[in-house]
């Protein structure tokens, strides 16, 4: 059984904020599965990366034996998140939410386990509220305390408008929490002021306050602002393997580590490794290769991952073999100096080509980096790689003597 300070452990992983540690500690310690919660507003049909964040935590607590509960706002989905909005959204039908939850269900579930995901939709709840019950709802919470939220206040400022809807957004998902009785929630950092709108909400409706867990914003491809599919710099789960690969691939290798610890699953002992291994002068581009492997198995399969490469343009991978293996014969009398099989296999241009390549450590035979004193034996075949693109599979043949 995993203790509660493993599980701690986890949980904190690549998180923000935990609020209030103490309080989910306890929580933990009644050895009974906590009910997680987090929401995504259909409001776009695709899934990136940066989605996957909060994802991979849920996943986290699935794989420590908690409930997890998938709510898609289909109700606040109509309204529009104004987090971090300078202007009012403008709303989405029903139609073109319930399209786009259906995308999310089979994205999601690549990597949730089905068997112990409960997808909940939050108009089956809000949708039975009364008028009055409205009302309550709104009654426990101020104006002033609305616009002390950063993006309502700096609109308020500037005097943008804030209309009358966009303060329900908050006191909706924060009944939501009521309406699941959540133990836990997870959102971005933007969501901050949503999620303690459940905890309070919780306590005014007689029910122990859930804790929270903020999880950061990815950073897109270009290291700097959010990953978002209008800015361009996201990379799509539903992407094909190709373009995936060659996105992560051109990853700033300042960013490579972020995107470990946040969206892979290995664990921080392996990344620590692979670290080290950079430090120790590993090429940055092998280590991305890694996670952009991991991910595209993840979400396009294993064999998927094993040619992706190909796809996103790149013939081969360190090491690996073309597949139309160009198969040479030379006739000799006796053994030979790599060099001159190089040069007689017309894998070089000439034999100071092949002494030049040799120096740079640039050949291999049979996967191996050889030097100017390898020997090729007659009656042998070896695998010879001369630079990054020239192979073949030479047979040197013994030429009788008279």
């Amino acid at each position: 059984m995993v203790s509660v300070e493993q599980q701690l452990e986890l949980i904190k992983r690549g998180a923000d904020e935990v609020l209030v540690e103490s309080e989910l500690a306890a929580k933990l310690r009644r050895g009974v599965p906590l009910r997680i919660k987090a929401g995504f507003d259909p409001t776009a049909p695709d899934l990136h990366l940066g989605h996957t964040v909060l994802i991979n935590k849920l996943r986290q607590f699935q794989e420590l034996g908690h409930h997890v509960l998938f709510l898609i706002g289909d109700f606040t989905g109509m309204i529009g998140d104004p987090s971090g909005k300078s202007a009012t959204r403008p709303p989405l039908s029903r139609e073109q939410v319930l399209a786009n939850a259906e995308t999310y269900k089979a994205q999601v579930f690549k990597i949730l386990d089905p068997a112990k995901t409960e997808v909940v939709f939050n108009s089956s709840w809000i949708e039975q509220l009364s008028p009055s019950d409205f009302i309550r709802l709104a009654s426990q919470h101020t104006v002033a305390r609305m616009l002390e939220r950063d993006d309502f206040s700096k609109r308020y400022k500037s005097s943008q408008p804030i209309a009358i809807h966009e303060f329900l957004y908050p006191l909706v998902q924060g009944y939501d929490s009521v309406a699941l009785r959540a133990d836990v929630e997870l959102g971005g950092t933007d969501q901050k002021f949503n999620l303690l709108m459940g905890r309070e909400l919780q306590r005014a409706y007689g029910q122990e306050s859930q804790c929270i867990i903020t999880m950061p914003l990815l950073e897109g491809l270009d290291g700097v602002k959010k990953m978002s599919k209008s800015l361009g710099n996201y990379v799509g789960i539903q992407e094909s393997p190709g373009v995936m690969f060659s996105k992560l691939v051109s990853l700033p290798d300042t960013l490579m580590w972020r995107y470990f610890e946040l969206l892979s699953f290995r664990s921080l002992a392996e990344i620590e490794e692979l670290r080290v291994a950079v430090a120790n002068g590993a090429n940055p581009r092998d280590i991305k290769i890694k996670l952009a492997e991991e991910l595209v198995a993840r979400f396009h399969g294993e064999e998927a991952a094993a040619t992706a490469h190909r796809a996103a343009g790149n013939r081969m991978k360190e090491g690996e073999l073309p597949e139309d293996l160009p198969e040479v014969s030379l006739v000799a009398g006796e053994d030979m100096p790599i060099a001159a099989v190089l040069n007689q296999a017309k894998l070089v241009k000439n034999a100071a080509a092949a002494r030049d390549l040799l120096s740079a450590g640039g050949v291999r035979v049979d996967g191996e980096v050889v030097d100017r004193a390898f020997v090729f034996r007659v009656g042998a075949t070896h695998v010879c790689q001369a630079g990054k693109k020239s192979f073949a599979r030479v047979t040197l043949i013994s030429q009788a003597r008279d």
